[in-house]
């Protein structure tokens, strides 16, 4: 059983068509890195940035109350982005 079948079932979620299409992506995204056998730094870089990317998009919808609420996602994924993307000694 994979690690993203264990959060739906705790979610009480049975499949991946009772997500909205916006979910969905995501989950294709996480199960596309998730199911590589190997996980690769780069591979995590790229998990970072779409994960920014998504939150940023969420910001130009003017329609959305919550936009507060994702700051600090957004500032976690760009400080550990940044970590990776820093020369081996500052790390």
């Amino acid at each position: 059983m994979s690690i993203l079948s264990d959060i739906f079932k705790k979610r009480g979620i049975r499949d991946v068509t009772e997500l909205d299409p916006e979910e969905q992506e995501t989950f294709g995204k996480y199960e596309k890195i998730l199911s590589k056998p190997d996980f690769t730094l780069e591979d995590f870089k790229h998990f970072l940035e779409s994960q920014i990317t998504i939150i940023e998009s969420k910001w130009q919808d003017y329609d959305r109350k919550d936009k507060g609420d994702l700051i600090p996602y957004h500032t976690v994924y760009k400080t550990l982005l940044n970590i990776t993307n820093a020369p081996q000694v500052e790390r």
